[in-house]
């Protein structure tokens, strides 16, 4: 019998969601999508420590915005992750502190198999025993070698452990790492890979100072409870992978165990290693999905504020690190679900490249109609307190959006089809305003006004006038500046009226 596809994306509500956790997230629906089968998202909050206020509703957010919307796990109506169980959410509640009272059976189950055992050291103590192990030239670890020297239930009676579990809050239950076994794994992107457990140390699964799992107890459990055939996360787990599998192994559910792939980092577009708000700021990019603002008041940009198209945002974080096989780099989400395989998904980090970005947004914009241009630019027009009709925001729009990558700098290339100039920009004017220039420039302006663009042109010609010069003359009066719309575009836009009052304005300015 074929196993249904489920994935997960199971974030720590840390935190601002950084966009390789997006892109996790977005090849985990994508995978799912091509499959017929369920996207599901559960929040791991069991590191309280490290918990943000508000970051939850951030990472749903932002999902929302990318249209990377959840199956199961989270009712996006409301944007609340479900906590009842439900025909639609069998599995709630999807938040971990909400499960907390299913994994310490699990954590005691390993123990009662062998797989497991109890711990007393304290931080003071297990801080010392590192200390003697630099001191020694060596790196303390906890496992097969060192466990019988320290504090825990494998070198104590069963009266002595069942004494310290009711005296002691402080305990934890650690996974019992075998000795000098080869595990040997598989992952759908590096291929097989095979680990000496000699290396690897006994792990806590379980604290009783909170109640709380660790992050490996609660993923196994959770993803063996909710089904989860295949496991897509970041290259950063990669080395958690061995225990893992020796965990599915300890419960008896090698049978169930997901297929796993590790995706690889998305790096820094100048150097090397992992991409960072640091190279953000330094370099003018926004790393993040939305703006967020810190517990010191510090905003980080995100893409939705900074002006980027959703679709053009997942477009490019489906390439970074993903190749089709083809030329083809522009993707809606439909064409990203029939053509994704993570088989094509590269072992080797991925650079990012802020100008590709800005070419993303530029596509899509390119792609979008006059209509709904017009419906995100009247927003600014509003804020700038700026009135017009709506056919003529479609036209300005329609005109200028080849200039342009982000809706926002339609103003900026345009704004002068709104607003008159009143000032000149300096190095056009010593460049262009020219008595041979302005005075043949401004009877050419009359002909523009009363017969048309085509009979200024051939005047111009007939009178072997500088093409250049005298157009760049009649912009400096249109636009502040000498570049812009063609003249006759310009005109088109504005009418006879606002374009005289504009070349009468600048003979009474510069003279």
């Amino acid at each position: 019998m074929t196993r249904r596809t489920r994935v997960r994306f199971a974030p720590s509500p840390t935190g601002p969601l950084h966009m390789g956790g997006v892109r996790t997230a977005l090849y985990n629906y994508l995978y799912a999508k091509q499959k017929g089968g369920d996207f599901i998202i559960r929040i791991e909050d069991t590191d309280s420590q490290r918990f943000v206020s508000g970051a939850e509703q951030y990472i749903i957010e932002s999902l929302r915005w990318c249209g990377i919307i959840p199956d199961e796990g989270v009712d996006m109506t409301t944007g609340e992750v479900v906590k009842e169980p439900s025909a639609k959410h069998p599995h709630a509640p999807y938040r971990q502190s909400e499960r907390k009272s299913i994994y310490r059976k699990y954590a005691e189950q390993l123990v009662e198999s062998g797989n497991a055992y109890y711990a007393f050291d304290t931080a003071e103590e297990l801080g010392k025993a590192r200390a003697e192990a630099e001191a020694a030239g060596q790196t303390f670890i906890y496992n097969a070698s060192t466990r019988g020297s320290l504090r825990n239930s494998l070198n104590m009676s069963a009266e002595e452990v069942a004494k310290l579990l009711q005296e002691r809050t402080d305990w934890t239950i650690r996974f019992k790492m075998p000795q000098n076994r080869i595990v040997a794994m598989d992952d759908m992107i590096r291929g097989h890979v095979e680990v000496n457990s000699s290396t690897l140390d006994d792990k806590v699964l379980w604290k009783r100072a909170d109640e709380l799992p660790t992050y490996h107890l609660a993923n196994i459990v959770d993803d063996h409870l909710m089904e989860i055939s295949d496991v897509i996360r970041g290259e950063e787990w990669l080395p958690s992978l061995p225990l893992h599998y020796l965990l599915y192994e300890a419960f008896g559910w090698s049978d169930t165990m997901p297929r796993f792939a590790h995706l690889p980092l998305l790096l820094k577009p100048v150097g090397n290693g992992k991409l960072s708000k640091r190279d953000g700021d330094k370099m003018g990019f926004p790393v993040f999905p939305l703006n967020w603002q810190n517990s010191e008041g510090e905003t980080y940009h995100g893409y939705r504020e900074d002006g980027y198209f959703p679709e053009a945002f997942v477009n490019l974080l489906a390439m970074l690190g993903w190749n089709p096989g083809t030329e083809q780099e522009l993707f809606t989400m439909s064409e990203l679900v029939e053509a994704f395989s993570i088989e094509h998904v590269s072992k080797s980090g991925a650079k990012f490249n802020p100008d590709k970005a800005k070419w993303f947004n530029k596509e899509y914009l390119r792609k979008k109609s006059g209509e709904e241009l017009a419906d995100l630019f009247s927003v600014i027009l509003e804020q700038k307190g700026i009135k017009a009709e709506r056919d003529y925001v479609v036209k300005v729009c329609e005109l200028v959006k080849e200039r342009v990558s982000f809706v926002k700098e339609i103003w900026d290339v345009a704004s002068y089809l709104f607003v008159a100039p009143t000032s000149y920009n300096e190095k056009d004017v010593a460049k262009f305003w020219k008595a041979e220039n302005y005075v043949p420039a401004m009877e050419i302006a009359l002909i523009i006004a009363d017969e048309g663009m085509e009979k200024a042109e051939q005047t111009i010609r007939d009178r072997a006038l500088p093409m250049g010069k005298i157009m760049n003359c009649i912009r400096l009066a249109l636009v502040g500046a000498s570049s812009g719309l063609g003249i006759g575009d310009i005109f088109a836009l504005i009418g006879r009226e606002e374009f005289l009052k504009r070349i009468e304005n600048i003979q009474k300015v510069l003279g």
